[in-house]
This record gives C-alpha cells, sequence and structure tokens, in this order.
C-alpha cells in the first residue's frame, strides 16, 4: 500500500505533554496549539526536517531538510521563538535523525551515534556508539528527574556483561535484537538492558514521569510496559493477530492509558490502571509545568479516572472490591511469575484494548498522542490533518471524531498530496 502523504509537510509531532504541534514544511515551520485548536506561530525561512519543542516554551530545536536549498540536515539549531533569536547551532559528521529534549538534556539521533547535551549550557556530555539505527528508535523521558534514555541495544546483550561506567561499544554485525538499552542522563552510565522482545525493536516510547518504558518489535502484534528502570514487565497488549508498521506509541499525562498507531489504519487505546503521580518528578528542583495540562491533571489520583468516579457515587463498594481483587491478581501474578510458565503468568496480564478508533482515510501515517485535560485522543496525519476523538471513558468501544482541521496553509494543503 501506498503511503498517503502531502509532499510539502516534511515533519510533525506533539511536544511533551501532548498540548502544541510543531510542523515542518518545505517553506519553514509552524507551532500549533491542540486545544482551542490554533496556529500560534509560523516562521517560513527554508525547509526544515525536524522541528521539536521543549513543552511549552519558545525554545525549539530546528534540523535541515535533506535534498532542499540552502537546508542541511547535519545543522541543528537552537531558537528562541519568543526573542526570534538564535541560540547555537551545531554541525554533526552525518545526518541529524531525530531531536529529544526535556528541561535538562537534549539528545541528537545519528545513524550509528547519539550525543548527549546538558541544554543549560550546551556542553557535550557523553556520546553513545550504537548499532545501525536509520529509524532513530529511541525515547527520551519528558521527566529531567528521571531521565533515561532507550534504545535497541547491541547483539548480544546480556545484562551480566555490561560495565556500569559507559554504554557497551557495538559489536561489527549490524544484526539486531528485540533487547533495549536504558541509559540514565543523570549520572551517564546504563541503567539496565531490557529482554523485550525476539524479534527486532520497532518503536519505545517512555511516561511523562520517566517510569515506565512501553515497547514494540518489527512485527507489531505485542506492546509490553516495563518499569524504570527495574525494568519489570508490567503489562503486555496484544494490538493484533496481523503483523503491522507501528507509527506511534504515546502514555497519556498520568500513564493510566497507552495509544497505539499503526500502518492498519486503526488506533489502539489500552488501559494500564490508575498510578499515583511519583513525587520524586514534582520535587522542589522541578520547574513547573504549563498551568492547563500537568497541574490540573496532576492533583487527580487516577487523573481521568476520577472524572467516571465523580460520576459514580453509589458504586463505591463495587469498585472498591474489583480494584483490591486486581491488586490481589496482579500481585500473585508477580509473586509467582518465576515458578510458571509465561503462557500461564500472562494470562492475568490486560491482552486487548480499552477503546479504538477508525481513521478516516486509508494509508496515512498517524502519530497519537492523549489529550492531558480531556478524554480525547489526538491524531496528526501525514497528510496534513490534525483528528480530535472522544473516548468513552466507562464503556470503551469506538471512539467517536469530533473536530478536523488542516495543520498547513492552503496552498500547501492543496498542492502537496502524493
Amino acid at each position: 500500500m501506498v503511503e498517503r502523504t502531502n509532499a510539502n509537510m516534511l515533519f510533525a509531532n506533539f511536544n511533551q505533554d501532548f498540548s502544541c504541534i510543531s510542523v515542518g514544511t518545505r517553506k519553514g515551520y509552524s507551532i500549533t496549539n491542540c486545544d482551542p485548536f490554533g496556529r500560534v506561530y509560523t516562521m517560513n525561512d527554508g525547509a526544515r526536517g525536524i522541528v521539536e519543542m521543549l513543552f511549552c516554551t519558545s525554545l525549539i530545536a530546528l534540523v535541515g531538510a535533506a535534498d532542499q536549498p540552502q537546508s542541511s540536515p547535519r545543522k541543528l539549531q537552537i531558537v528562541n521563538t519568543k526573542r526570534q533569536s538564535m541560540i547555537c547551532e551545531l554541525l554533526f559528521p552525518s545526518s541529524i535523525l531525530a531531536v529529544k529534549l526535556n528541561r535538562k538534556t537534549l539528545v541528537i539521533v545519528l545513524e550509528t551515534e547519539i550525543y548527549i547535551y546538558d541544554i543549560s549550557n550546551m556542553r557535550l556530555l557523553h556520546v553513545i556508539e550504537t548499532t545501525p539505527n536509520p529509524e532513530a528508535i529511541c525515547a527520551l523521558s519528558p521527566s529531567a528527574d528521571s531521565s533515561y534514555l532507550a534504545y535497541p541495544s547491541p547483539v548480544p546483550s546480556p545484562a551480566s556483561t555490561l560495565s556500569p561506567q559507559a554504554s557497551p561499544a557495538p559489536p561489527a554485525s549490524t544484526q539486531q535484537s528485540g533487547d533495549v538499552l536504558l541509559f540514565s542522563t543523570r549520572s551517564l552510565t546504563v541503567a539496565n538492558v531490557i529482554q523485550a522482545h525476539k524479534a527486532p525493536i520497532s518503536f519505545l516510547s517512555i511516561n511523562s514521569a520517566g517510569t515506565l518504558l512501553a515497547t514494540a518489535s518489527d512485527k507489531g502484534t505485542v506492546i509490553r510496559v516495563w518499569s524504570i528502570p527495574g525494568s519489570e514487565k508490567l503489562y503486555q497488549f496484544r494490538r493484533g493477530t496481523r503483523e503491522a508498521r507501528i507509527y506511534s506509541i504515546n502514555f497519556n499525562v498520568v500513564s493510566t492509558l497507552l495509544a497505539v498507531s499503526s500502518a492498519h489504519d486503526t488506533v489502539h487505546i489500552f488501559k494500564l490502571g490508575a498510578q499515583k503521580p511519583s513525587s520524586a518528578n514534582r520535587g522542589p528542583s522541578s520547574p513547573p509545568e504549563s498551568i492547563d495540562s500537568r497541574e490540573g491533571m496532576q492533583g487527580l489520583d487516577g487523573g481521568y479516572e476520577a472524572f467516571i468516579d465523580d460520576r459514580k457515587k453509589g458504586s463505591g463498594v463495587s469498585s472498591s472490591l474489583r480494584r483490591r481483587s486486581m491488586q490481589m491478581t496482579k500481585s500473585l501474578s508477580h509473586s509467582m511469575g518465576g515458578y510458571l510458565p509465561n503462557t500461564l503468568t500472562e494470562m492475568w496480564e490486560p491482552s486487548r484494548d480499552f477503546a479504538f478508533l477508525r481513521l478516516p482515510t486509508s494509508g496515512a501515517r498517524c502519530i497519537v498522542a492523549l489529550s492531558g485535560t480531556l478524554p480525547q485522543v489526538m491524531v496528526i496525519s501525514s497528510e496534513g490533518y490534525f483528528y480530535s476523538y472522544n473516548i468513552d471513558l466507562e464503556n470503551g468501544g469506538e471512539c467517536s471524531l469530533t473536530k478536523q482541521f488542516s495543520l498547513l496553509d492552503s496552498a500547501d494543503e492543496s498542492s502537496g498530496m502524493e
């Protein structure tokens, strides 16, 4: 199947709290607010292949686009959009494939190297050599206090052979495993190796608190969720029985839901269960987040679930018993996991999606996220559109499309379809 794209849109992604969308085009870049939807910044200064925001701040990381005049995919620019000033420029030995940021760390992903910088002074802290990673499979914790970097581990990668002092050098073989290496960007040491899948890794995602890692393999049939940094398998979800390329995986801000998009034109939402926000992520040294999506939701025990609890005043006893039963089952599963075969222990784990949605058109690559303030699924399409769907948090099932907007100017929208 031919992937449906708008040739004028070279890049699109959500920021770390899913409140904004950054778009790179052949003409420049733009920033759009998700709710209420609206363009808030536009700069037409040349083609942009990567445009990454730092939360809702005016700090933007920009990379030029390949095969575009006066545009270099090897050059990184950090700009302040409020002051319209250039903070710094860096030139790398090969094309920049991905840029990841949190409030303390900047990560630049090349095909065989990962550069880690201190974002406060742009000092280079560490360089990791990797096996060839042309898809730039990598995830950085949005949390600066629990800041971990996850990337596909070289082969072989038994945990017993890892030196805690440095990242392992890749072997001569370019074969990929299904293992994931967790690297602490605070201590600049390897934290753990996760034997996540048998097939090579295709996508990685870390939740906002830096405590959970979601992984998918090339097969794309199973999504697993692991604790950070302990690497305990907490959940295993079945996306489907047919193999599919995974396009995106994102937790909601309070880590109670997980959204997955794939090449099968569907988005699956899985339920993780309510978790209290980590106090470590809200310490005195942690800078304040944007008020709308962080303070409002972090104050609720269970986030989205609190909306449902408020509407269910008469079901306190049954819901309490249900929670206690789930906790007992989970505890039993974990305590006996070492003695029972995998097929038996996985019977206790949730396996199917809680909710799903079908995309309006077929063949588009989509990035999916969950709103930090409302029970909604947000989708960015490679055709240049933004979709918003409502989730029925009580019953799940198929989500309903409520909004559709264009992320591009009208001229770009009409002339760029392929």
